[in-house]
């Protein structure tokens, strides 16, 4: 479930409350009261087995007394009581319920079942949602409800805030209410045994009172719902989180380097990247950036001016937006030239620009108009610390109207107390983001910088990717087998590298060898030097018990390092089952970068990869960067940049740049492992060499997992579905009918640009002459979760595949019904390539379990109308005159 009956829950015509009491400081009491104390306007009916009159009016003895089914139920009652409760409840006709009781999940009941679980079953037949348990409850103030036990109402607002945490919901509220904070929707989830972070994140979504969403997390249950609620909420809205427990538990004893690396607090970091949300560090930073993301202007850049009228506040902001890694504006010729002209002489002639404690209102006006038309300039933090020269009034009502007319985004924070008041009065009146500190307003501005990178993820048109490799996936898929039929965890080292091989990834020869002869002759046929390593499953790191020998550049040497490696390998590991020796080529990379890649498992987000600085020593690198899973070119991009690697491999000191593209490709493919591979549970590469040669694969290890029939995909993100893809033939002409990938952004571009306006007009409803880039990116990076776009791409002489007919459908988040859109290349119309597109896409969704499928045309697009009746739509009118409705019931 997802959405289904939230309605009831966060917008009730009519609350029943079951374990309504008279007894003083009771939770019955005390809700009874919030829910009549704070305006909701629909009925209120008390439901107590004892009483027939409760909070002075009447109750009801139980559900089944009720006049008529409540929308919403809160449940105050004993956990033993609440299945039952649920179960007469869904007999009602309630579709929605908030139980406030605690132990469901330890306490059990006479079959056997948790309580939760029983809950959970008696409310399923009734499509029954429930909020909790053992949750504070839920607010909503535009309607007035106060369904909670909360100590006190929330202000009306635009920003929702949910949370785990039933303590720290109190604190929060009447935190945000001594600061006048409002809210839309304030919601505590408790246990979130059933609507959890993803169904409130795809309600709050689409609701046009909610500005943004900020959110207290403690642990994520279904992580691809909550990727894929997150990732469609981040285009429309910001969504903000703090979550807590960033001590490194990633740090605990891992048997790989990679899983030592990526511990679950930089996974959820990579997750909020790859969704495009923003996440902060404290409760306070929360709803600062929600201020800043909801009143700043377009993003431009990093590039921040500082205007103050004292120098010491603007160089703590400056110190502030340095030890964040924020970028201060470094002003051009003409810039300082209109600055000399404006300022005195004594300015700081610099960044921040320090227009001194003497400033009237004109300089400070003359001097921010400046900085705003600086081409230079993506920003500016505006500075106001009280004189008795002017009033801070004064100056807010010269400046706050070049504020609000600025393109750029500006950031203000006025120093002090009552002496500026009014100046932060009129800022907020006048929808401006304004800070206490220059340090918090440095920090918003951090905030500003991480979101936009984090939404630009959302809306890049990446490159083309590998469209011409296709990994040996049987010879993969054939190696594991073999290791899990054999009860092996790990694979040897020479399938390990077989592995690779099969994914296109360069890696020395391994031979596997029974003994010391088979080792002497292998060494022999690859040539000296050979590298010589311990085969034990009991060993793991085997330079740690020192089975590793390096640079044998003779059979005496081998023989030696051997027996040398058996004795110490059984003198640190007794128990070690000793099966032979690898042999291994020596590769002559001097000069190349050590590099670990990998991918690891995460017990919330399924597999995620890595990149960092390898060697023997890899965990004590700072160095690396985690992602989820599938990449593309442009994210394999963002994850170098994120390792901090990039410096080192552009090259330095007369050593030559590494080739990037290698390590790019190298990241694809590890990622389509991970995608591919259900049986990896953790992969590592390392060293991986890089340098202007490419990339070499010297040691790598394969842990692996016994994957049942039937299991779900593990992964937070549902990759590209190559099984989708076929080949039809149109007219003669081969055209390949598939899913669209993120790399098509580009021909999708040149598809709706080489339409004809009469196309476009019966597509978009609209004349248009473009697509905007925004709008491309949403259209090629969909969530094959959620939505599904076949695409027909057809040969072109001469050049590139092009994109010559799209069919997409968006599902709603409960996968009920699925609206269509359609549009085919003139030169490709009438040929039945809409047809076979459209069939397919029906065939999609009926395999997915969506139950209807439903669109609209323009009255005048008779071919379209023509096409839904051939395929069983019911073709009608449409709601406005303007329009024809198509429906299909699927199921």
């Amino acid at each position: 479930m997802s959405v289904r009956n939230l309605e009831a829950l966060f917008q009730p015509a009519s609350v029943a409350l079951i374990g309504a009491s008279d007894r003083e400081a009771s939770l019955g009491s005390v809700v009874l009261r919030n829910l009549r104390a704070d305006g909701f306007q629909g009925p209120v009916w008390p439901v107590n087995r004892r009483h027939g009159n409760v909070g002075g009016a009447p109750a009801w003895r139980d559900v089944e007394s009720l006049p008529r089914a409540p929308d919403l139920a809160v449940i105050c009652t004993p956990a033993e009581s609440v299945p039952e409760i649920i179960a007469a409840l869904g007999r009602k006709g309630t579709r929605a319920a908030i139980v406030m009781s605690a132990g469901l999940k330890q306490a059990t009941s006479a079959d056997g079942r948790s309580l939760e679980q029983a809950m959970l079953d008696a409310a399923r037949p009734h499509l029954l949602r429930i909020l909790g348990p053992n949750c504070i409850g839920a607010l909503v103030p535009g309607i007035g409800l106060n369904a909670s036990f909360a100590p006190g109402n929330a202000l009306p607002g635009k920003l929702a805030f949910v949370t785990q945490s039933g303590a720290l919901a109190t604190a929060m509220l009447d935190w945000a209410n001594s600061r006048g904070i409002g809210f839309s929707h304030f919601i505590s989830l408790g246990d979130s045994a059933d609507v959890d972070f993803g169904d409130v994140i795809d309600y709050l979504a689409s609701d046009p009172g909610t500005r943004a969403i900020l959110m207290y997390m403690e642990s994520v249950k279904s992580a691809r719902k909550f990727m894929s609620a997150a990732r469609a909420a981040a285009r429309n809205k910001p969504v903000i989180v703090v979550k807590a427990g960033r001590a490194p538990d990633g740090a605990r004893a891992a048997a790989s380097h990679t899983g030592a690396l990526a511990g679950s607090d930089a996974v959820f970091d990579a997750a909020v990247r790859r969704a495009g949300m923003l996440r902060v560090d404290t409760l306070e930073s929360l709803f600062d950036a929600a201020e800043t993301l909801t009143h700043v202007r377009r993003w431009h850049g990093e590039r921040l001016a500082v205007l103050t009228n004292g120098g010491g506040a603007g160089v703590l902001a400056a110190d502030a937006l340095a030890l964040g890694g924020g970028t201060l504006a470094v002003p051009g010729e003409d810039t300082l030239q209109a600055l000399n002209e404006c300022l005195p002489s004594t300015w700081s002639h610099g960044n921040p620009v320090d227009i001194i404690g003497d400033a009237p209102v004109s300089r400070y006006a003359d001097a921010l108009k400046v900085l705003l038309a600086a081409p230079e300039i993506d920003g500016v933090l505006f500075i106001h610390a009280p004189t008795a020269i002017v009033p801070a009034a004064d100056i807010a009502a010269a400046c706050l109207p070049l504020i609000q007319a600025s393109v750029k985004p500006v950031l203000t924070c006025w120093l002090g107390g009552v002496m500026v008041a009014a100046a932060r009065q009129s800022t907020a009146a006048a929808g401006i983001a304004s800070y206490s500190t220059p340090e918090r307003a440095a920090a918003a501005w951090l905030q500003l910088a991480t979101y936009a990178r984090n939404q630009q993820a959302l809306q890049q048109l990446p490159a083309a990717a590998m469209e011409d490799f296709t990994p040996d996936r049987e010879l993969a898929r054939s190696l594991l087998d073999e290791a899990l039929r054999d009860g092996r965890e790990w694979l040897g080292d020479a399938q390990a590298q077989a592995l690779l091989r099969a994914y296109g990834i360069p890696a020395v020869e391994t031979v596997k060898t029974r003994d010391v002869e088979e080792a002497v002759a292998t060494a022999s046929r690859i040539g000296y030097p050979v590298a010589l390593k311990i085969i034990s499953p009991e060993v793991i790191h085997k330079s740690d018990v020192g089975g590793v020998a390096l640079d044998l550049a003779s059979e005496q040497a081998l023989r030696l390092a051997a027996g040398k490696m058996q004795q110490q390998v059984l003198r640190l590991l007794p128990q070690a089952r000793i099966q032979g020796f690898t042999v291994q080529a020596m590769a002559r990379r001097p000069g190349a970068h050590e590099l670990i890649v990998g991918i690891a498992s995460d017990p919330v987000f399924g597999p995620v990869l890595l990149l960092g600085e390898g060697g023997v020593a890899a965990e004590l690198h700072k160095n690396h960067a985690v992602a989820l899973p599938p990449l593309n070119a442009r994210l394999a991009g963002d994850m170098v940049a994120g390792s901090g690697l990039a410096p080192l491999l552009a090259g330095y000191r007369g050593r030559a740049p590494a080739d990037e593209p290698a390590l790019l490709a190298t990241l694809l493919k590890v990622s389509q492992m991970a995608c591919d591979l259900a049986w990896l549970a953790e992969l590592d590469i390392n060293p991986l060499l890089v340098d202007e040669h490419g990339v070499l694969a010297l040691d790598s290890r394969v842990r692996l997992r016994p994957v049942a029939a039937g299991e779900p995909s593990r992964l937070a993100i549902r990759p590209y579905p190559l099984a989708l893809e076929e080949h039809v033939q149109v007219k003669g002409q081969d055209v390949l009918l598939r899913p669209i990938r993120p790399e098509d952004g580009q021909r999708l571009m040149a598809f709706y640009a080489g339409a004809s306006p009469a196309d476009m007009r019966l597509r978009f409803f609209m004349a248009r002459r473009e697509v905007p880039h925004s709008e491309l990116a949403r259209y090629s990076q969909i969530d094959y979760d959620r939505e599904m776009t076949f695409v027909a791409i057809a040969p072109q002489a001469g050049g590139e595949p092009v994109m010559v007919a799209e069919a997409r459908a968006v599902c709603d988040p409960d996968n009920l019904t699925a609206e269509f859109a359609i549009q085919v290349a003139t030169d490709w119309q009438r040929r039945g390539l809409g047809r076979l597109l459209m069939d397919k896409l029906l065939r999609y969704l009926r395999e997915h379990g969506t139950t209807e499928v439903v669109g609209q045309c323009l009255p005048e697009n008779a071919g379209m109308a023509a096409l839904a009746r051939q395929l069983g739509f019911d073709v009608t009118a449409g709601t406005l005159k303007e329009t024809v409705a198509m429906r299909l019931a699927l199921r």
